[in-house]
């Protein structure tokens, strides 16, 4: 299993005892935090727009979160995480959700313009098309519900975190995957490299 942008390394100690697993990143800093974190686990210092170091088919299970919106070249990325998944092999991958209603409702303050560093921002179509164009097949497509509260200034902030946020909370708890897209901060894609 391959995490693409694995950052500290936190979701691959969550995975370790089911998977043999690889990590990577561009962040050095990451990748020292990532190995102390995960000894059990391998990590390289790649870029997600050339995974060079592994060979095609090399894996059954591909992450990718919030990763594809930081890159300049994401289109190259999606090519090189379909080369290395093996066919039948999951790429899962999540993004800022453009069609969320509440990036038009909160504007320049959405979560998704707040980094700097997203500079590949992209409608749900879109990606599903570059899936698509490399042979990754969507399976499902959801989203993790409203989470950046607050939405509404006359409504106090926790109490909107805690209405606007139950049902990604819930859908986290229970393992499902409901929340439609336009009903999200982020695009989350389950996709299946497609066997020929």
């Amino acid at each position: 299993m391959l995490e693409v942008g694995t950052g500290l390394g936190h979701l691959l100690l969550w995975l370790t005892d089911r998977y043999q697993t690889v990590g990577t990143d561009i962040n050095p800093y990451a990748l020292e935090a990532a190995r102390r974190n995960v000894p059990q686990a391998e990590f390289l210092e790649q870029s997600a727009e050339d995974l060079n170091a592994f060979a095609d088919g090399s894996f059954q299970i591909l992450i990718a979160k919030h990763v594809v919106e930081h890159l300049p070249e994401p289109e190259k990325a999606i090519a090189e995480m379909s080369r290395v998944l093996a066919p039948g092999g999951l790429l899962v991958l999540a993004t800022p959700n453009l069609d969320s209603p509440m990036r038009q409702r909160k504007k320049e303050k959405w979560i998704g313009y707040q980094d700097k560093t997203h500079i590949s921002l992209k409608p749900p179509a879109e990606w599903l098309g570059l899936l698509k164009k490399y042979d990754l097949q969507p399976r499902k497509v959801f989203s993790d519900g409203f989470w950046d509260a607050p939405y509404m200034g006359w409504i106090p902030t926790r109490l909107q975190k805690l209405l606007f946020g139950f049902p990604g909370g819930l859908q986290a708890i229970l393992g499902w995957s409901i929340i439609p897209t336009w009903l999200g901060e982020s695009l989350i894609v389950l996709a299946y490299k497609r066997t020929k």
